[in-house]
C-alpha cells in the first residue's frame, strides 16, 4: 500500500494532518488504532498465521505498510463484538473463524503440502478463489458463501476503520466539529485533494 505522501490515488494526502480539526474524544479513538497493538487474545498461533495471510490476500496487502487487520478482528472476537447476527447454518462468529481457518489450513496441506500461510501467494489466491467460486455449496461443514461473507465483512470493517486506509481512499475522517461547506458531486473541501486517477473509479458509470 503506498504511503499517504508518496503516491496512490490521492498523492500528498494524509488524514493525520487533520487530527487537530477533530474533537478530542474522536481523535483519541482514531489514534488508538496506530502504533503498537496489544497481543492477540483470541486466535491461536496457527490461526493467526493463516488469518494474517488470508486478510492480506482478501485486501491485496502485499507491501510493507499493512493495516493490521487481523489484530482488530482478534480484538473484536475476544470482546464478543460481533455483527449481532449470523446465518442460521453458521456457528457463532468466533467459532466460525476458528473452523474456517482450520479448514483453510487443511486444504493447503492437502493440495500444497504445507499450511496456508506457508504457501506461495498464487497458491493462496487459488485456495481462496475456490471457496468464493463454490457459492452456496458446502465447503467442509460450512456454506462457502457464508464463510466468504464472514471473512469479507470482518476484514473490510477492520481495514476501512484504520487511518492508513482513509489516506489511501482520500477520506478526511470525522466531520464533527469541522463540518463541510462544499457539498455536492465533484466538489472538494480545502483539506481534500483531487483523485489522481478518476477514470479508475468503479463507482462512475460509463457515459
Amino acid at each position: 500500500m503506498p504511503g499517504p505522501a508518496t503516491g496512490g490515488r490521492f498523492p500528498g494526502f494524509d488524514v493525520l494532518d487533520l487530527v487537530p480539526s477533530w474533537d478530542p474524544a474522536t481523535a483519541s479513538v482514531v489514534l488508538s488504532r496506530l502504533g503498537t497493538l496489544p497481543d492477540l487474545r483470541f486466535f491461536t498461533p496457527a490461526e493467526e498465521a493463516a488469518g494474517r495471510a488470508l486478510c492480506d490476500q482478501l485486501l491485496a496487502q502485499d507491501g510493507e505498510q499493512r493495516v493490521p487487520v487481523l489484530d482488530f478482528i482478534d480484538a473484536r472476537l475476544a470482546d464478543g463484538q460481533t455483527d449481532g447476527w449470523r446465518y442460521e447454518d453458521m456457528p457463532e462468529d468466533g467459532q466460525a473463524w476458528r473452523e474456517s481457518l482450520s479448514y483453510l489450513n487443511e486444504d493447503a496441506q492437502e493440495k500444497f503440502g504445507q499450511p496456508f500461510a506457508c504457501c506461495l501467494a498464487a497458491d493462496q489466491r487459488a485456495l481462496i478463489q475456490a471457496i468464493q467460486d463454490a457459492g452456496s455449496a458446502r465447503w467442509h461443514d460450512l456454506t462457502a458463501a457464508h464463510v466468504w461473507s464472514l471473512w469479507t465483512r470482518y476484514a473490510c470493517t477492520a481495514f476501512y476503520g484504520h487511518p492508513q486506509a482513509w489516506s489511501e481512499i482520500g477520506f478526511p475522517g470525522p466531520a464533527y466539529p469541522r463540518g463541510y461547506k462544499n457539498p455536492g458531486v465533484d466538489t472538494r473541501e480545502p483539506f481534500e485533494v483531487p483523485d489522481a486517477a478518476p477514470a479508475d473509479d468503479p463507482t462512475r458509470g460509463s457515459s
